[in-house]
């Protein structure tokens, strides 16, 4: 398992009966996860004095109740590289807070590949699809990338924005585009664009902002494919990132090792997950499949 175990700002500090108690900064949050399926007690005293707590609710979907939590604050986290990322968090609807801290294991790994590539003079373009607030696109950036950074919500662009001032990378070489990823996948074919890494951290389910229709299990394969397309003759790397539960490490393997045999790189697969304080375990989070050369 790939760990996030670097975080300073973050951590997981328990989990029980479907939910996790949380630090971001100096802020508790209680929030659901499906993956918490066990019955612990709740002895540490986060779970009492929290600031927010997502409630679920039984006809789907939910809400927060706040306790003294700002309406956005910030964490950091320093890269192994050793440059540092700044994001701005906000809850908002669906539990979610703006990033998604077991990627920094990801975030880590390809930022050394990029750094090693860059400072060999080396030009180093990455396209960054479902990119959300940014952090891979920071990441990239922070290690001397040129990153097309798509997503299909005006907000979650212009909030990825607000992270890259806040991370001094205002001025970095990224492109950011609001658009439907397949259909932006497809322009560039055309185009004859290429880029020498993609990352890709696409949705279960979800639409464009036409209203096209995503569903994973059906799409993935498929955008793939399209993306083996965009891709230089000499790829430094290609990562895809899965919340699904039937898009289990062996999944991403195959589809990684049939996808991009053709390039003689390494495929790995493996699940992500995060350290819990109170009892050394980690919590799971998902799959992410690694291609490099």
């Amino acid at each position: 398992m790939w760990l996030a175990d670097k975080w300073k700002d973050y951590e997981v500090i328990d989990c029980s009966r479907g939910e996790k108690l949380e630090r971001w900064g100096k802020y508790i949050l209680v929030r659901p996860d499906p993956q918490v399926i066990w019955d612990t007690p709740k002895k540490e005293k986060g779970w009492k004095q929290k600031n927010g707590h997502y409630h679920r609710s039984e006809k789907g979907g939910g809400s927060w109740e706040f306790f003294n939590l700002p309406e956005e604050w910030c964490i950091s986290y320093t890269l192994s590289i050793g440059k540092e990322l700044t994001f701005h968090l906000k809850p908002f609807s669906f539990k979610h807070t703006g990033l998604f801290p077991e990627q920094a294991a990801n975030w880590d790994w390809f930022s050394q590949l990029i750094q090693k590539e860059t400072k060999k003079g080396r030009e180093i373009k990455v396209l960054n699809l479902f990119a959300y607030t940014g952090g891979a696109t920071l990441a990239a950036a922070a290690a001397g990338a040129q990153v097309t950074h798509v997503d299909a919500s005006k907000g979650m662009v212009n909030w990825a924005k607000e992270n890259a001032v806040s991370s001094g990378l205002k001025d970095a070489r990224i492109r950011w585009l609001v658009d439907d990823c397949v259909k932006f996948v497809e322009r560039e074919i055309r185009r004859g664009n290429h880029y020498d890494a993609v990352i890709m951290d696409p949705p279960s389910y979800g639409r464009g902002p036409k209203g096209e229709i995503w569903k994973i299990e059906d799409s993935i394969y498929p955008l793939l494919l399209l993306c083996r397309k965009l891709l230089t003759d000499n790829p430094l790397f290609f990562l895809v990132n899965s919340y699904t539960t039937g898009l289990q490490p062996a999944v991403l393997s195959y589809m990684m090792n049939t996808m991009l045999k053709q390039y003689n790189g390494t495929v790995l697969a493996d699940e992500v997950g995060l350290p819990v304080t109170s009892n050394g375990l980690v919590l799971p989070c998902g799959a992410g499949g690694r291609f490099w050369r």
